[in-house]
This record gives C-alpha cells, sequence and structure tokens, in this order.
C-alpha cells in the first residue's frame, strides 16, 4: 500500500487506513530519516486505538507503554540511542516483541536483526513536502 500524506491534517485518515487494511497486524516497524514524522503517525494511530495517555518518542527510555481503549498495553519503541543490538537483550525485547500487543518501533534499522519473522513495514520517506508512505506485511 502507497498513500501521499500531503499535511498533517491527512495523518487521522491515514492512520485508519493502516488498521482498516492491517486489522491482524501487531508489529508495525517504522523506517524513516529523522523528522519524517514517525512519532506523530505512531500517536495518530495509538488515539485511534483508544489511548488517552500523552504518547512520545521514547527517545530515553526507548520503550513506553500506553493502554488501549480496552485496557490492553500498546508498546512503543524508540531505538535511537542503541549503541549495540545488545542493549535491545537489556530490555527484554522479546517479551515484548512476542506478546501479541501492538508494538510500534522507530529506528528499527538498529534491531533489524531482532524483528519478527512477520510484520508490518511503514516506510516513510520526504519528497517536496510531501511524505510518501509505503506499508508492506514481510513474511
Amino acid at each position: 500500500m502507497k498513500i501521499e500524506i500531503e499535511n498533517i491534517e491527512s495523518l487521522p485518515s491515514v492512520a485508519h487506513q493502516l488498521l482498516t487494511n492491517y486489522p491482524d497486524e501487531r508489529f508495525y516497524a517504522f523506517f524513516g530519516s529523522m523528522g519524517v514524522g514517525k512519532t506523530t503517525l505512531i500517536k495518530e494511530i495509538c488515539a485511534q486505538l483508544g489511548v488517552t495517555q500523552n504518547v512520545c518518542s521514547p527517545t530515553f527510555a526507548i520503550v513506553n507503554e500506553y493502554a488501549d481503549g480496552n485496557g490492553e498495553p500498546i508498546y512503543h519503541f524508540d531505538f535511537y540511542r542503541l549503541k549495540r543490538i545488545e542493549e535491545a537483550y537489556d530490555i527484554g525485547y522479546e517479551e515484548y516483541f512476542y506478546s501479541g500487543c501492538y508494538c510500534f518501533t522507530e529506528w528499527t534499522e538498529k534491531i533489524e536483526p531482532l524483528l519478527p519473522d512477520h510484520y508490518l513495514r511503514i516506510d516513510i520517506a520526504e519528497h517536496d513536502g510531501t511524505r510518501i508512505l509505503t506499508a508492506s506485511v514481510v513474511e
């Protein structure tokens, strides 16, 4: 699936399309340069899942936990500050990744060898002020 995102006002529609087109996916691996809008889109997806807490990038904590509208956990990771892939082991990534709960990862390329065999890959690129989102299931 490919979506052109022309402005921030279209993010609710983009989040809805992702959740509707991939209803069984729980692991969303985001790829894109700094400032391209990964966190902003994750905030909107979380809002549509019923999260009422403040959704922010877990840059220093590495992982934030939110609750969806049914009280189920959602995990949001930011691996930007990882210096070594082994640091992901230190936080117990497997318990999160294989929990069956929604997981959203940013700076996923830093831990790519640890990704589950099945996940939704979301690439976001900026081109002349427009964001181009490409989503595909990796199996």
